[in-house]
């Protein structure tokens, strides 16, 4: 079978820093945990953790040792629980996060009512709203009537959203004639090329596989644009997951991957991919069930 790999895919430079963030203070500490998955890849939290990261989704379950805050950041006031607790603290937030952060607090402190636009429940959208007094928010469209009228409106965008929910949503935050805005573009420019690759990928063969952890909110953000050009798109979280019936009658796969997706789970898709005999997938392709 032909199998094509998108030119940008895998791991991004905030996921590789915290990752080696991890491997470097496991070799120097003892007792090190991670408040919450450092990224949404299982295959990775769980090498990490047979080397002895321990992952915890609450700070009480932490009495010694280094925190490593992940990829996705933590909200002042946990760090400062942290601090309280006299635990050591490594910080492997994305440095495109702390922007995010960074900027919602300074608009908070001008004056700004600040509006964060993506997933409530990402962890990166809660310690966005973490850093301000005064936040909101909206997921889609509908949410727009619920923020106020009155004041100045902040708006930044959660990190893997694509440009084109970004500019959907601040369409429609104008139509409804709010006064003052000020937008800030915090797309990342990472996630926007993995994204433009699979589409343009996922357009020219006829079955479509995007690699990744499926928590992972930019791999299920590839998976939903490949899948709006190409219905034969499917999100995997790694070979295992392969089903010979995805490629019934196909002759050439694409394959792209989340940002936190290691290189070894898209070279071993990829070589089985490539060694499937398409023989089988022709006969498996006449089976009437």
């Amino acid at each position: 079978m032909k199998v094509i790999v998108a030119k940008k895919c895998g791991f991004c430079p905030g996921v590789r820093n915290a990752i080696s963030t991890a491997e470097k203070i496991l070799k120097e500490e003892k007792e090190v945990y991670s408040l919450g998955a450092i990224i949404h890849n299982d295959d990775v939290v769980e090498r990490l953790a047979d080397n002895g990261l321990k992952t915890v989704e609450s700070i009480e379950e932490i009495t010694s040792g280094t925190v490593l805050i992940r990829s996705h950041g933590a909200a002042p006031a946990q760090v400062a629980r942290l601090r309280e607790r006299g635990l050591n603290i490594v910080d492997a937030t994305c440095v495109l996060v702390k922007r995010v952060q960074q900027i919602a607090e300074q608009l908070g402190n001008s004056g700004y009512e600040v509006v964060v636009m993506g997933d409530r429940n990402h962890p990166e959208v809660q310690a966005v709203v973490g850093c301000v007094a005064d936040v909101m928010v909206i997921a889609d469209e509908s949410d727009v009537h619920n923020l106020p009228r009155n004041g100045k409106l902040g708006i930044v965008c959660q990190t893997t959203q694509t440009p084109e929910y970004f500019g959907r949503m601040v369409g429609a935050i104008i139509r409804e004639g709010f006064g003052e805005l000020k937008v800030i573009n915090t797309l990342c420019k990472e996630a926007i090329k993995r994204q433009e690759s699979a589409v343009q990928l996922c357009r020219k063969v006829d079955v479509m596989f995007v690699l990744g952890g499926l928590e992972s909110a930019n791999t299920r953000k590839l998976a939903e644009l490949c899948k709006k050009y190409n219905n034969q798109t499917f999100h995997l979280q790694s070979w295992a997951k392969f089903d010979k019936r995805m490629v019934f009658g196909k002759s050439a796969a694409g394959v792209a991957a989340g940002a936190s997706t290691p290189d070894r789970v898209i070279s071993e898709f990829v070589e089985q991919l490539t060694a499937l005999d398409s023989g089988c997938i022709a006969r498996l392709a006449d089976r009437k069930d």
